[in-house]
C-alpha cells in the first residue's frame, strides 16, 4: 500500500520538552499513524498525518462491546545520536495475537514495521536524548463500525501515537511497594489474559486505586481459581529470587507474554542462572521471606524495564525483600537491558533495530 505523508509546517510544531521534566504518557508528538480496515476490502489508506482528534459515530462498536486493543514499545536515542528499536517486530506480532482473541483483524508485520519506521523518522526530534529518557510508541486498533448487536465489527482503526517519557514509576528505579490483592482477579483462563485488550486494564483499575490509596505503587494479581497463586503485577511480569532459583510463573493463558519477561529469562540463561517458570504461591513467597530464602522481587515490562519490589503487602502482613533495597540481579538486568536498548552494548539474539 501507498502510504501518504502530511506533515505540519515548522512554525506549527510543538515546542519539544526539556528531557529532565518527562512524565509518563501526557505530552505527544506532532505526527502519528492511521490506517482502516473494511471487512471485504482489508486494510487500506495509511497515512502519516498532525495528530489530530478522531470523529466517531455513538454507535461505534468499541464503545459498546470493547474491541479495543494496543501495544507498547519504545525508540532510544543512543550516545551515538542514532535512533534504536528493541525487539519492535516481537511486539507487533503479539498485537497480531491480541487480535486474533477478540475477533479483529491482524495485519502484515513486516509492512506494519515499515509504516513505524516511516513515522519514526518523521519524529525523529521528538525521541529524547536525556538520560533513561525514551519514546514510547502505542499501536492501538479499535472497532469503529456504527451498529449495536455483538458480533465482530466490520471496520476498524489502527493507529500510533507516540509520547516522550521519562521513568514509569514516580520511584524511579528504586524499590516499590506492591499490594497483593486476593479480593479482586485480572483473568482467568479461557479469558482475554494472554490479549492486551483494553478492558482488562479497565477491571484492574479498582484495585489499584484502592492499593494506592493506602500508599502502595501497584498491585499484585492472583489466580481467578484458587487466589493463591501469582500471576502478574498491573503493569508487569514478576520474578522471584529464591535461594539459588529465579522464579517466573508460567505462561498459562491468563498472563500476558511480555517481551521484557523474555529477554530477561533468556539474559539469565545467557549468565548461567537458573530460571524456573514454574506455579508460586503468595505463601510460598512469603514463607521464603520468613526464612530468609527470598533475595530478590523484581517486575519487568517495557514501561519500566526492571523494577525491584522492595516490600510485599498481603492479609495485613508485610514481607520486605532484601532490606527494601535494589537487589544484584535486578541491578545487573536493567544495566544489561539499558545497554542494548540504547546501543550501549552488542547482543546476539538480533533484538535491536538501528533505524
Amino acid at each position: 500500500m501507498n502510504l501518504s505523508i502530511e506533515t505540519l509546517p515548522e512554525s506549527q510544531r510543538k515546542q519539544k520538552p526539556e528531557g529532565k521534566s518527562l512524565s509518563f504518557g501526557s505530552l505527544f508528538s506532532d505526527h502519528m499513524f492511521t490506517m482502516e480496515y473494511d471487512k471485504g476490502t482489508g486494510w487500506h489508506d495509511p497515512k502519516i498525518i498532525p495528530y489530530q482528534n478522531f470523529s466517531f459515530d455513538p454507535a461505534a462498536m468499541v464503545f459498546h462491546y470493547g474491541q479495543a486493543i494496543f501495544e507498547g514499545l519504545k525508540a532510544y536515542r543512543g550516545e551515538d545520536n542514532a535512533i534504536y528499536l528493541f525487539r519492535p517486530k516481537d511486539n507487533l506480532a503479539r498485537m497480531n495475537v491480541s487480535a486474533a482473541r477478540i475477533c479483529m483483524p491482524t495485519f502484515d508485520v513486516d509492512e506494519m514495521f515499515e509504516y513505524l519506521q516511516t513515522l519514526l523518522r518523521t519524529e525523529v526530534d521528538w525521541v529524547p536524548n536525556a538520560k533513561g529518557a525514551s519514546l514510547y510508541i502505542r499501536p492501538t486498533m479499535i472497532a469503529t463500525e456504527a451498529g449495536l448487536g455483538v458480533r465482530p465489527a466490520k471496520k476498524y482503526l489502527f493507529f500510533i501515537i507516540l509520547t516522550p517519557v521519562g521513568a514509569y514509576y514516580p520511584e524511579g528505579f528504586n524499590p516499590v511497594k506492591i499490594f497483593v490483592t486476593d479480593k479482586y482477579v485480572r483473568s482467568v483462563p479461557g479469558g482475554v489474559g494472554t490479549a492486551k485488550t483494553a478492558g482488562n486494564y479497565a477491571a484492574s483499575i479498582m484495585a489499584a486505586v484502592e492499593a494506592q490509596q493506602q500508599g502502595f505503587t501497584q498491585v499484585l494479581w492472583l489466580d481467578a481459581v484458587h487466589r493463591k497463586y501469582i500471576e502478574e503485577v498491573g503493569t508487569m511480569n514478576i520474578f522471584f529470587v529464591i535461594g539459588d532459583e529465579i522464579i517466573t510463573p508460567p505462561l498459562g493463558g491468563s498472563i500476558l507474554a511480555g517481551i521484557t519477561r523474555d529477554s530477561v529469562i533468556q539474559l539469565l540463561k545467557d549468565w548461567g542462572r537458573k530460571v524456573v517458570e514454574r506455579p508460586i504461591t503468595i505463601d510460598e513467597v512469603f514463607a521464603a521471606g520468613a526464612t530468609g530464602n527470598l533475595r530478590e522481587v523484581f517486575g519487568t515490562g517495557t514501561a519500566a524495564v526492571i523494577s525491584p519490589v522492595g516490600s510485599l503487602h498481603y492479609k495485613n502482613d508485610d514481607c520486605l525483600v532484601n532490606g527494601g533495597t535494589t537487589g544484584e540481579i535486578a541491578q545487573q538486568l536493567f544495566t544489561a537491558l539499558q545497554d542494548i536498548q540504547y546501543g550501549r552494548q552488542p547482543e546476539s539474539h538480533g533484538w535491536v533495530v538501528k533505524l
